[in-house]
């Protein structure tokens, strides 16, 4: 059993998918958790489902692409949350865009959120933990970011980034007693998923996962959940492929009736 008890973890994008995933199974562990989204509703109804099992939260609405917004945001966490324990960031955008048909405003849109809303969110967190000399930091990679794709050209790109960037907070922040962490998903029923992937993706994708299907947003937050606990305080740097072996896989031949 993790222990989460008077510990505080901010989630990104934690108004659904993933990042809703991993605030209810903090919740679950008691932690006190901060919801950050730009969707109120979401938002808010999350914290809803947090107070029920028994924590403390609250939401912060923000757009993690402005660093006067995440700026504001780390400043009325620490107003009312005596310590950052961890964030796990799991804000961002997406679209299946080939590389003859990406436009320069998606280009910019993704980057900005998905590789400058990270460096933002990162950079804030480790200021504050260093102070403390202690987090735990776990970023929003993506398989995408480590093998390339078609449609990828703005998302996978802003992913490998954010590859780049764990490898370097965990060589720097590490004698501060902070950890960073990505995870790498691969194909995750996900709300963001669901308009990125037509039928002919789908079939496509899991034609290279060895477990033949989508994984589930709760699959990936058990892992952030641990990777964002004191328990894990010796895993740093590691970018975690959660994809059911797509990364791993080869040439698969399914048999037609397996036993």
């Amino acid at each position: 059993m993790l222990s989460f008890l008077d510990r505080n973890i901010l989630v990104t994008g934690g108004g659904s998918g993933i990042g809703k995933a991993t605030a209810l199974l903090l919740g679950v562990q008691k932690a006190s958790v901060v919801i950050v989204d730009q969707n109120r509703e979401t938002a808010h109804r999350t914290v809803d489902e947090l107070k029920q099992l028994g924590c403390k939260a609250s939401a912060i609405v923000a757009d993690i692409s402005n660093p006067d917004a995440v700026e504001q945001m780390y400043a009325d966490t620490m107003e009312n949350y005596e310590t950052l324990d961890g964030i796990v960031h799991c804000a961002g955008i997406g679209v299946e865009r080939t590389i003859l048909e990406t436009t320069r405003e998606e280009w910019d849109r993704i980057i900005a959120v998905n590789l400058s809303g990270t460096f933002f969110c990162a950079q804030g967190a480790a200021k504050i933990m260093a102070k403390q000399r202690y987090g735990r930091i776990v970023l929003m990679g993506s398989a995408a970011g480590e093998r390339g794709g078609t449609g990828r050209t703005a998302y996978g790109a802003s992913k490998g980034g954010v590859s780049a960037i764990t490898r370097v907070m965990a060589v720097e922040l590490a004698e501060l007693g902070i950890t960073v962490n990505a995870l790498a998903p691969g194909a995750i029923e996900t709300e963001l998923v669901s308009r990125m992937h037509d039928a002919e993706t789908r079939e496509a994708y899991c034609s290279r996962i060895p477990t033949n299907r989508y994984g589930l947003p709760t699959e990936v937050a058990a892992t952030a959940v641990f990777l964002v606990s004191e328990e894990a305080g010796y895993i740093n740097g590691v970018i975690m492929p959660i994809d059911g072996g797509f990364m791993a896989g080869g040439v698969i031949k399914r048999r037609a009736n397996p036993k």
